[in-house]
């Protein structure tokens, strides 16, 4: 009877030392375009359009709002480590080029690279301005709003705020 209770206590401590380090894993996350090297390859610079490229890859990621229209095609894979922030562990991009008349002018594959790592530097953002107490922070604008209409004529004008 002895041996049993003895087995079931080893059993049942591995059981829990086996979910506690299963939860520790990494978490491995895909994020945006999923990748058809074969469909990438199939799209030809002077050769396809804005149509036949959507046909082809589907809608970008997302497409420049300002200058020469590019499209985006963006996929990443992230990593979790446990307890950890997630890190960017592959990337890469894709930005089509096209020219004035809708026609595909070039591709360019970006990796890597293209990831900046930002550390900030201590856990407050530094703002322009003089420092305040907290007895200025309570009672600084005491007296402040209203003071020039309290009793007397205020010298603001009759007119909106749009000058109207």
């Amino acid at each position: 009877m002895r041996s049993f209770g003895h087995k079931a206590w080893l059993s049942v401590a591995s059981l829990g030392l086996l979910a506690a380090v299963s939860g520790c894993s990494s978490i491995t996350d895909h994020r945006g375009y999923i990748i058809d090297q074969a469909l990438v390859d199939a799209v030809q610079p002077g050769i396809d359009n804005r149509q036949s490229v959507e046909k082809t890859l589907g809608h970008p990621t997302f497409a420049s709002q300002f200058g020469p229209q590019d499209w985006y095609y963006i996929s990443q894979t992230v990593k979790t480590p446990p307890f950890r922030r997630p890190r960017t562990a592959e990337q890469t991009i894709y930005r089509l080029r096209f020219d004035g008349t809708g026609n595909l002018a070039a591709i360019d594959k970006r990796g890597m690279e293209q990831v900046a790592r930002i550390s900030p530097e201590g856990a407050k953002t530094p703002t322009l301005g003089r420092k305040r107490g907290l007895l200025e922070d309570l009672f600084g604008n005491v007296g402040a709003v209203g003071a020039a209409g309290v009793g007397g004529t205020s010298q603001a004008p009759t007119t909106g705020p749009n000058g109207s």
